[in-house]
């Protein structure tokens, strides 16, 4: 028994369940040894085989919650249904442990679902792809350029403890859509693939000049959980030598990636602390250096308190994924996610693409076409490739873009586009964070967007004002009864200005008016000043004064004292709204500086200093009453601006620049600047959707 536990605790689940036989075969802990059969089963994805073994234990005593718990399950994925639901509650009148009381309550209501995703109506067409396949596993296939990459661990070779199969390698073959030449059939390079870990779910950047892949399970570490993304770049000489990629959490499992269709964003499965259960998708995005960066979860619409993994970015826009959490047939079944009206609807795809086995990998190389892995029944060993077409004929496929560039003006007021700015798009609804870009050499960028939907957008660069632009789609969809072609490409356009960060020149704020001889914050002003609260939010790094001036009707006393009061009042307004006090200056002026005009205006030169005395002499009271308004002012200046520190590189992260020093440019900046540099035409720009 010592030995069996030893073994499980290092996750050697196949040897564990050997020695736990033998502690039943003296009729020792019978109970306990057969649950510990169950899970040995269970944790090394074989949850089928664990049902006896689950039945076994809670015939013998062995009543723990969590042994019904995950009998029930073991008979959900044997089709079981009727019997899963009786034994979840059957646990319901006794359980205590909250998590698992909840798990069960879900499963309950999933399994209520199984009728309804049997009758869904479904167009598609599913194959074995029987040329590739063999008695060992083959799953996880990606198409890229003329070749269709899966792993297996179809020529043994190592043997990992946890499963008692051959450790697995990542492979090749050469295919035209779903037919395989079967004669180029591959293993990858050694450096890519290792005798001694498992290799696989290999994923590539648009452009096929980067790819990542998962890595790990070598048995030096308890618990099997030293499975890494590494990422390798293709040079003139091929290949770089794999390395660990700074996303990783190095106390979780990651592993399944994907690369979003621009290639700026990796979503990937992790088991890290703080998600929503199971293991989580979690997306990461290309930072200023076209490094990856900012992990995020992917939030309860899609993760729940089962199993997430995975992901698969379509170039329809959807995400398609594979789950136990959702309301699914059995094991891991395959879901589209697609956004609607502000929120992700999770749809399960049915059968003949699910089934109460694994169901996993789906990979769509066209909108109608694509591979899935599943180890199902009838197939030709353990996990095989699948290929599959989706006949719908009403399937009608509309990609939206929003595109845009962030700019500067000059001296002379005309636009300049600023490269390297980072932007993101907000959903309004919720203020969820949906994709992050940094802009190409012409400040340009392009986001998916999706119909009937508010967003927000904020643009930042190092040393200009951080700021904030809105833009909505609503009302704006193509109307279905339009469409002609299976996909069809919208686009819309945007611009966001940035302001430099100059010390001590003063910005003018529009509309900041009080009433005559007061200084109160009317709600006019206010909605004003709420503007500055957020630039100040948003660039937390700089320090400004708050400026308040007059025009010269009364006497230079007053209008300093009005200045001051109307300065502070302004200040203590945002001071209420949150920003810290130590930020702000308030300063009054009163009719010490009058306004020079920045452009033409009221038929008034620009460059034009309005005194007193200019003001006199303009031909109309109108005119003149307008120009005293521009003297009535209130401007804000930074004072002081302390950049954020850029983020300190790790030593691997180092070394890597040096060795890239030496052979030019960084690949990844490279692959960075033609994934974001929207200078060509935008239909060559979103190409892969046709």
């Amino acid at each position: 028994m010592k030995k069996a536990d030893k073994r499980f605790k290092r996750a050697e689940y196949d040897v564990s369940k050997d020695l736990y036989q033998k502690v039943i075969d003296k009729n020792y802990k019978v109970g306990e040894a057969n649950f510990k059969i169950g899970e040995s089963f269970r944790l090394s994805n074989r949850v089928k085989e664990s049902e006896p073994y689950y039945k076994a234990a809670i015939d013998n005593n062995y009543k723990t919650e969590e042994a019904y718990y995950h009998y029930a399950i073991s008979l959900k994925n044997n089709e079981k249904y009727d019997e899963a639901k009786r034994v979840l509650n059957d646990y319901l009148d006794f359980g205590e442990n909250e998590e698992l009381v909840a798990l069960a309550n879900t499963e309950i209501e999933n399994i209520n679902a199984i009728d309804r995703i049997k009758k869904k109506e479904s167009y598609f067409r599913v194959k074995n792809l029987e040329e590739i396949n063999t008695d060992a596993a083959e799953y996880s296939p990606v198409y890229q350029d003329g070749e269709l990459y899966f792993t297996s661990n179809r020529f043994g070779g190592k043997i990992f403890k946890t499963t008692g199969t051959a450790i697995t390698n990542l492979y090749k073959v050469k295919t035209e859509g779903a037919r395989v030449d079967v004669n180029s059939i591959q293993p990858l390079e050694e450096g890519i693939n290792n005798p001694l870990t498992n290799d696989g779910t290999i994923t590539f950047s648009p452009d096929g000049t980067t790819m990542v892949f998962a890595k790990g399970n070598s048995g030096r570490k308890k618990g099997g959980e030293d499975v890494d993304l590494y990422i390798s770049n293709f040079r003139r000489s091929g290949w770089t030598e794999p390395r660990p990629m700074r996303i990783n959490d190095l106390k979780a499992w990651d592993s399944s990636p994907s690369f979003s269709r621009d290639g700026n964003s990796i979503v990937f499965a992790s088991n890290r602390k703080g998600g929503e259960g199971g293991t989580d998708l979690y997306v990461a995005s290309r930072n200023r250096r076209g490094r990856f960066s900012n992990v995020r979860n992917l939030g309860s619409d899609i993760n729940t308190a089962g199993n997430e993994m995975f992901p698969h970015m379509a170039s329809t826009g959807e995400l398609y994924f594979s789950s136990n959490g959702h309301p699914g047939l059995g094991g891991l079944d395959i879901f589209i996610a697609k956004r609607e009206e502000g929120k992700q609807v999770v749809e399960n795809l049915g059968p003949p693409v699910n089934s109460s086995s694994d169901d996993f990998g789906i990979f769509l190389y066209s909108p109608t076409k694509g591979f899935f892995s599943s180890n199902r029944e009838g197939g030709m060993g353990d996990d095989d490739i699948y290929t599959f077409i989706n006949n719908d004929p009403d399937l009608k496929i509309v990609n939206y873009y929003l595109t845009g560039y962030v700019y500067t003006l000059d001296e002379e007021n005309k636009e300049v586009p600023l490269s390297n700015s980072f932007v993101k798009i907000f959903s309004e609804s919720n203020n969820e964070l949906l994709n992050e870009v940094v802009t190409g050499r012409e400040g340009k960028f392009i986001f998916r967007v999706f119909p009937e939907e508010d967003y927000s957008l904020t643009a930042e660069k190092e040393n200009y004002l951080t700021n904030r632009s809105t833009f909505s789609t609503k009302g704006k969809s193509v109307p279905k009864d339009e469409l002609t072609k299976v996909v069809t490409n919208k686009t819309f356009d945007t611009k966001i200005p940035l302001d430099q960060i100059i010390l001590n020149k003063a910005i003018v704020m529009e509309n900041i008016y009080y009433d005559l001889d007061q200084s109160y914050i009317r709600e006019d002003a206010a909605r004003e000043l709420d503007k500055l609260v957020t630039i100040l939010d948003d660039n937390p790094s700089i320090k400004i004064e708050l400026s308040s001036h007059t025009d010269s009707r009364q006497t230079a006393d007053y209008n300093m004292d009005l200045s001051k009061r109307r300065a502070q009042s302004a200040v203590d307004y945002i001071v209420s709204k949150g920003i810290d006090e130590s930020r702000l200056t308030a300063k009054g002026y009163g009719e010490s500086e009058p306004y020079i005009l920045p452009d033409k205006r009221l038929g008034i030169p620009a460059g034009t200093e309005l005194t007193e005395s200019y003001i006199n002499d303009l031909p109309d009271e109108e005119t003149r009453e307008k120009a005293h308004q521009f003297n009535r002012r209130t401007e804000f200046r930074v004072l002081e601006y302390t950049p954020e520190e850029e983020e300190p590189e790790e030593e691997l992260e180092v070394a890597l620049e040096s060795e890239e020093e030496e052979a030019g440019e960084s690949s990844e900046t490279i692959i960075l600047n033609e994934s974001i540099n929207a200078d060509e035409d935008l239909e060559n720009r979103i190409d892969w959707d046709n």
